[in-house]
C-alpha cells in the first residue's frame, strides 16, 4: 500500500512563500493522478491543484498563477510551490493519489498546516 508524507507546511505572512512536499514510499510513474487539497476549519476538503501521469495540471481558481504543482518521478515526490500567500489559504493541506487500479484508489497523506498571518 502506498503511503504518503507531507512535509513543508508553517506559518507565514502573507506576500510570503512555502512549498509543500509529498513524499510516496512507492513510485508515482504510474499513478493517475496527484493532488494537493485543502481543508481550513468549519470547511469542506477542497481541491487545490492535480498533476497527471501526462504532466497535465489544474488548479483551484483562487490558487492559479500563485500556486504551482510539479512531479519528480525519480524522488517520488510531488510539490506545491506558493507564492503570493494569502489568509484565506489557511488551511491543512493533503497530499492525495489516484491509483492505476480497477477500480481507481485514492490513498491520503496526513495532511500539514499552512497558516497565513494578515
Amino acid at each position: 500500500q502506498v503511503q504518503l508524507v507531507e512535509s513543508g507546511g508553517g506559518l507565514v505572512q502573507a506576500g510570503g512563500s512555502l512549498r509543500l512536499s509529498c513524499a510516496a514510499s512507492g513510485s508515482i510513474f504510474s499513478m493517475t493522478a496527484m493532488g494537493w487539497y485543502r481543508q481550513a476549519p468549519g470547511n469542506k476538503r477542497e481541491l487545490v491543484a492535480r498533476i497527471y501521469r501526462g504532466g497535465i495540471a489544474n488548479y483551484e481558481e483562487s490558487v492559479k498563477g500563485r500556486f504551482t504543482i510539479s512531479r519528480d518521478n525519480a524522488k517520488n515526490t510531488v510539490y506545491l510551490q506558493m507564492h503570493s500567500l494569502k489568509p484565506e489559504d489557511t488551511g491543512v493541506y493533503y497530499c492525495n493519489a489516484i491509483l492505476q487500479t480497477a477500480p481507481p484508489l485514492e490513498v491520503w497523506g496526513q495532511g500539514t498546516q499552512v497558516t497565513v498571518s494578515s
